[in-house]
């Protein structure tokens, strides 16, 4: 019964996004209607909270502080209303719940980060690298020895 209900929820999925963990920053893009103007507003701030990962779909709490106020959204991940989320650093935590950063400074929270925007280069240069490529150099070696 219960894997009939995960299996539906995740069939109602509709759109792709990031594995999100908590700790992770992310910019968040949302659509936002004002009269007739419907405005892209982006929002970047760490992921506190994920809950009801196994719904159709599951809330986070992203937060930021700016200005030296902290603010927090509540989100569905799948919502029409948000247009795409990106991942742009993870970093290494111990909780799924990163409720006690709200009572810490913003200056006191120093988490070790992955950049990701780094990695995804390093991985676009492999890629870049044919197997044509490969085979030449080992012949012009070759070429270099009998000389």
């Amino acid at each position: 019964m219960n894997k009939k209900i995960i299996d539906f929820n995740l069939n109602q999925r509709s759109k792709k996004i990031p594995d999100l963990r908590a700790g992770d920053i992310v910019k968040i893009t949302r659509k936002i209607k004002e009269g007739a103007k419907e405005i892209s507003q982006t929002f970047e701030g760490i992921i506190i909270a994920i809950k009801g990962k196994q719904s159709s779909s599951p809330m986070i709490t992203v937060r930021k502080v700016s200005h030296s106020v902290g603010v927090e959204l509540i989100l569905p991940v799948y919502s029409p209303s948000i247009s795409k989320i990106v991942l742009v650093k993870r970093a290494r935590v111990r909780r799924s719940k990163l409720y006690y950063i709200r009572e810490k400074s913003a200056k006191s929270l120093k988490m070790k980060y992955k950049d990701l925007s780094k990695f995804a280069k390093i991985e676009e240069k492999k890629e870049e690298v044919k197997p044509e490529e490969i085979k030449e150099k080992p012949e012009q070696k070759e070429t270099a020895e009998k000389k």
